[in-house]
């Protein structure tokens, strides 16, 4: 290999393409100590960022709830409706599959509830979204800086892996307030109006499948907690995708915008405060970028196991309110449908997610500077 001498008198290798890559993972760490025209930059700090205390946990925990409540609110009237054209409610089935069908669907909603009925559920939401979005940001955090200790091991798998984890241990935490929002969301019903309790005592009341003539009637449990955790499996399989994508891309188009041919145009000026092992900060517009390119991989990845969940999940409201299983669900889709089922609403989702996941990383990243970690 050619080598050529540097400007500190050492002979050094001419760098091949591989070592190109790692030029864009080392740009997030660490940058020339002089700008363009010759005049020093402010001097990073040499302290580093202790991710493993108290501190650091309770306010990346905090970033994280506000990122996830923020991006919620702002997507709430889009989340309803979607909800609504996947588990195909009876009164919405009509609009599914048009873009022009969200807009009829949200007048028909405002015109019968008013603006209110555009965010049911959402109290129960943000009940939700906050500690699963805290969760989901700590943990990928403390994952990460088991699996990702220094530059070396800064791999696509590793990434995504630590999504992954994130986003399973978040939801394990939280899954039962997902169901009550899902049921609170496709409530229609004009003469009864949805009560927090009234949802719960009727999740809670309603029967699994069993064969006719099965004698596992005698022993399973015909009711109870368990059904709070309904859908539980496709929401799994279909998490570990969508967190570990979503995690992964926004980290990876965030390295791309942090290349040293473009970084004076994407990133934040370094400050003394700027932590020595922390990653250079993206500008707003940057930041939003990295974001919404993580909810459109994430989304297209996950958006089939997506419908089964939500089917599930609402099994008992609709039908002979009876469960089914994740299997019985994805035969009833196709036969409905096709596999064109797997994919209603997949126009409104990226209309949602876009936005939801450029706010909230966007939220997360800001929130942790003002939190100073």
């Amino acid at each position: 290999m050619p080598s050529h001498l540097g400007e500190d008198g050492l002979v050094s290798k001419v760098r091949g393409p591989a070592a190109v890559t790692q030029d864009v993972l080392k740009a997030g760490y660490e940058s020339d100590t002089r700008s363009l025209d010759g005049s020093p930059k402010a001097i990073r700090s040499q302290a580093h960022v202790d991710k493993r205390s108290w501190g650091y946990l309770l306010k990346s925990g905090v970033a994280g709830g506000l990122a996830g409540c923020a991006a919620k609110t702002v997507v709430g009237p889009l989340d309803r409706v979607k909800i609504l054209f996947q588990a195909s409610s009876p009164q919405f089935a009509k609009y599914s599959g048009s873009w022009s069908g969200l807009i009829f669907a949200m007048r028909d909603i405002n015109q019968q509830e008013g603006v209110r009925g555009l965010f049911r559920g959402h109290s129960a939401t943000l009940l939700r979204i906050f500690p699963y979005a805290g969760i989901k940001f700590l943990v990928y955090e403390q994952i990460r800086a088991v699996l990702i200790p220094d530059q070396t091991k800064e791999t696509p798998f590793r990434r995504l892996l630590s999504g992954s984890l994130a986003g399973v241990t978040s939801v394990f935490f939280t899954y039962p307030l997902e169901i009550i929002r899902v049921r609170l969301a496709f409530e229609t019903k004009r003469d009864s109006r949805a009560s927090l309790r009234r949802i719960c005592n009727t999740i809670y009341h309603e029967h699994p499948p069993t064969p006719p003539g099965s004698a596992l009637e005698t022993v399973k449990p015909s009711s109870g907690f368990v059904n709070f955790y309904r859908g539980f499996t496709p929401t799994i399989a279909g998490m570990i995708p969508y967190a570990g994508m979503s995690f992964l891309t926004h980290d990876t188009v965030g390295d791309w915008l942090r290349h040293p041919s473009i970084a004076q145009h994407t990133t934040l000026p370094s400050t003394s405060e700027t932590k020595k092992d922390q990653k250079l900060r993206l500008r707003n517009w940057a930041e939003l970028v990295s974001g919404a390119a993580a909810g459109l991989i994430a989304q297209t990845a996950s958006y089939p196991l997506e419908v089964i969940r939500r089917r599930m999940q609402v099994g008992g409201a609709v039908g002979d309110g009876k469960m089914l299983t994740m299997r019985e669900t994805a035969t009833r889709i196709f036969a409905e449908r096709g596999a064109a089922g797997f994919f209603v609403g997949l126009s409104i989702g990226y209309i949602k997610v876009i936005p939801l996941a450029a706010i909230s990383f966007w939220v997360y990243e800001r929130s942790k500077i003002a939190f100073g970690i």
